[in-house]
């Protein structure tokens, strides 16, 4: 693996392979942080049966490594990972992987936050939720903006 690789994908991802995989062959890692995002069963104040998560092939991916380029650019970090799956997912789910090494456990917190939290608000996804309601997109939440304001 490179150190820096993007993935999209509809299988589930296994957190200790994927950090194993990140760390191999790279002594110099002294900090690893990972963050892991779950599907949750209630949005907005509804229940959440399934989400349906879609993307635009090759600009997404794109999207992403550019955000991590950034990443690299910051902080003094070695590799980084991302993957996020797409497709349907059901509460409890797996729905994405960031995960960071670098000297320190400060540069690979940071890095981390930084990359979570511009896929968030700038990588082209869209989910769709079912309700009780029935069917509806999920709009980008303003909290998701705000955490985005203290990188610039």
């Amino acid at each position: 693996m490179s150190l820096s690789e993007v993935r999209i994908q509809t299988d589930d991802f296994d957190l200790s392979t994927e950090i194993a995989r990140l760390r191999a062959d790279h002594p110099q890692v002294g900090g690893v942080v990972s963050f892991v995002g779950t599907v949750r069963d209630l949005n907005e104040g509804a229940a959440v049966s399934a989400m349906e998560l879609e993307h635009y092939p090759g600009m997404t991916e794109q999207s992403i490594s550019d955000i991590v380029d950034h990443a690299k650019q910051r902080w003094p970090i070695f590799g980084a990972l991302v993957i996020h799956r797409v497709g349907p997912l059901r509460p409890r789910d797996q729905i994405v992987l960031v995960a960071v090494t670098s000297a320190h456990r400060g540069e690979a917190f940071a890095a981390s936050e930084f990359i979570i939290d511009y896929l968030k608000t700038a990588a082209p996804f869209w989910k769709k939720e079912q309700t009780p309601a029935g069917a509806r997109w999920v709009d980008a939440r303003v909290s998701d903006d705000q955490a985005l304001n203290k990188w610039q």
